[in-house]
């Protein structure tokens, strides 16, 4: 291949928008760009060398030909890079992939459409919803749709023809209720395409729409006395609601809109998407981009502007960001300073620089081979629940009220990601009448913290509650009370999907169920359920027993407890002698509590 002239290829570029190709000696593209100015922006590979990093020296010192498109406007080479680097993948380029990892929710076009999860796009076959980076708010919605609607599971081909013709029968699906039977003609195309249509309004983001039309349902059925229907009807409508009270309600007079910030260093730029629906927050993504050149981050940003819109479908006519790309676009791009839009921009940078923060902390675990296996899981804990300082002393709470009686409580404690027994403690609980969990909570929570700080102790460093958001709330109270409420991390987690709770917090946290640090808070969880379970038993024990020892003529619960406590157990007094009981109760009430047991054993 003949030399490379640089001086004598830059004199035939234009001066227009584009993009440019730059192609190394073996023919392979090795570096994809865009440009205001072609000419300028290339020239400045070759003629500001003296001003580039390592990896972009490299890079020019590989260029054997270049390439370029005109096209009309600067946004027009951004989406034409966009879709070259999918395409070609070059090797200095930040690699944009085509989004093969994360699943869609899609609605088939058929004759009574399907709704399913895949990862695989034919637009062809229906529309498609997603991605979802969070596989679990997308198995919520997968089952807020099966209690909502009777939408079929099967794929059968239901052509008119086929269905007229009787070629199938209803399955198990029809017989328990999840299925109309359209298969059998059970249900028509119309009442089937209502459910449906809102289903994709409620993947569009719009709950109003499937709301009004439940609520009228209840009411229609109400007013003709059908009041099994009515109720059938209403437990959609809450249903609906406990989906909408878990979602991120941002601002709804903000309407459609999306957030992208960036922070980065010298190896990576971490990147926050979120796309907001009629004020609720729809969908949201932070992911790390490993730097090939020197990338600027409004270069980056503007990448990822596109990347990000197209990925998510997003329609928003305003973007907000932290830093304003440099170029012009087709979308308003706002850096806010006041307001909620600014309060939006700082949930973003909270998201990416946490996001920046545990990334460094993985790779230092990683990077030190003589980490222990109990530091690197405090590490992941103190990662996950965004806590400043390592979760070295946790102290955990549990109620325990079987049916109802003996109500009392437990506390746990694990040091270094260890338990330790010596400062486990029982609760019996004072202040409370009846089986009240919230309250019980409340008063362990304040008598523990409150012991602590009259003693001068340390205060954990973290506190996890066995419970969802009404027994947080309650713990919190107790803290406040204390005055110490925000100088301890304090937690909940709900048992039924292992949510972890945050004050003041209504979206819950779902941790892996493969990380280490949700096996760590379950394991203290599990450890508080049986300190208490066990304290329960005894006391229900203990009561019995005391309560077997009333039915002795002369003996009340101030006796029986007291022998109880002397011998142990009831088995221990059954053996006992005359001489034995007499010290402790009385001549009069050892005969009576003798003469009760011989007449037992006769």
């Amino acid at each position: 291949m003949p030399e490379f002239n640089y001086k004598e290829e830059l004199s035939k570029i234009p001066f227009d928008p584009g993009v440019y190709r730059y192609f190394d000696e073996t023919g392979e593209i090795i570096y994809v760009g865009k440009a205001k100015s072609l000419r300028n922006r290339v020239s400045s590979y070759f003629l500001k060398s003296s001003q580039h990093d390592r990896k972009t020296k490299r890079l020019v010192s590989q260029i054997r030909r270049i390439e370029y498109t005109i096209v009309n406007s600067e946004w027009d080479a951004l989406l034409l890079e966009n879709q070259l680097i999918k395409q070609l993948q070059p090797k200095f380029n930040i690699l944009l992939k085509d989004d093969k990892t994360y699943p869609f929710i899609c609605i088939t076009h058929e004759r009574f459409p399907r709704v399913f999860v895949t990862r695989n796009l034919d637009r062809k076959k229906g529309t498609y919803y997603g991605p979802f980076a969070q596989l679990r708010s997308m198995h919520a919605l997968l089952d807020m749709f099966k209690a909502l609607y009777t939408i079929r599971s099967c794929q059968l081909p239901l052509t008119k023809s086929n269905v007229e013709a009787g070629k199938f029968k209803v399955c198990l699906e029809y017989h328990i209720g999840n299925c109309k039977g359209p298969c059998e003609g059970l249900q028509g195309e119309e009442d089937y395409d209502v459910e449906i249509e809102q289903i994709h309004q409620i993947l569009k983001g719009n709950l109003a729409l499937p709301q009004q039309y439940f609520k009228e349902k209840m009411l229609a059925a109400a007013e003709q006395m059908a009041f099994e229907q009515a109720h059938a009807w209403k437990t959609k409508i809450e249903h609906l609601s406990v989906f909408q009270s878990k979602a991120t309600v941002i601002n709804p007079k903000i309407g459609n809109i999306d957030v992208l910030t960036i922070v980065s260093d010298e190896e990576a730029a971490y990147l926050n998407f979120m796309k907001i629906k009629q004020g609720y927050m729809v969908a949201t993504q932070t992911i790390e981009l490993k730097k090939k050149l020197d990338e600027s981050d409004t270069e980056i940003l503007a990448m990822m502007i596109v990347e990000m819109r197209e990925k998510y479908g997003s329609e928003a006519r305003e973007m907000l960001c932290n830093i304003r790309p440099d170029l012009e676009m087709k979308l308003e791009v706002n850096v806010p300073q006041i307001g909620d839009k600014k309060k939006l921009l700082d949930m973003s940078m909270k998201n990416v620089m946490y996001f920046r923060r545990e990334k460094a902390e993985r790779r230092e675990v990683e990077a030190s081979a003589t980490t222990s296996k109990k530091d690197r899981v405090l590490i992941r804990l103190k990662t996950d629940l965004q806590l400043k300082t390592l979760p070295r002393h946790i102290e955990c709470f549990d109620n325990s009220n079987i049916q109802g009686t003996n109500p009392v409580s437990a506390m746990v404690c694990f040091k270094e990601g260890k338990p330790s027994k010596k400062d486990y403690r029982h609760f019996n609980i004072k202040t409370v009448v009846g089986p009240n969990d919230f309250a019980s909570m409340n008063e362990v929570v304040g008598r523990r913290y409150l012991r602590l700080i009259a003693e001068d102790q340390p205060l954990p460093d973290l506190i996890v509650i066995d419970g969802g958001k009404g027994q947080l709330s309650a713990a919190c109270d107790a803290l406040k009370g204390l005055g110490i409420y925000g100088q301890v991390p304090i937690i909940g987690i709900a048992k039924r999907l292992e949510e972890i709770y945050f004050p003041e917090d209504s979206l819950p946290l779902y941790i892996d169920k493969k990380s280490e640090s949700l096996k760590l808070i379950q394991q203290i969880r599990d450890e508080a359920h049986r300190f208490a379970i066990t304290f329960h038993r005894d006391k229900r024990s203990k009561g019995s027993l005391v309560s077997e020892l009333e039915g002795v003529d002369g003996v009340g619960k101030v006796t029986a407890t007291k022998l109880l406590k002397h011998f142990g157990s009831v088995r221990a007094i059954r053996e006992s002698s005359l001489e034995t009981l007499t010290p402790l109760i009385g001549l009069d009430r050892a005969r009576k509590v003798r003469a009760y047991f011989d007449a037992m054993a006769q």
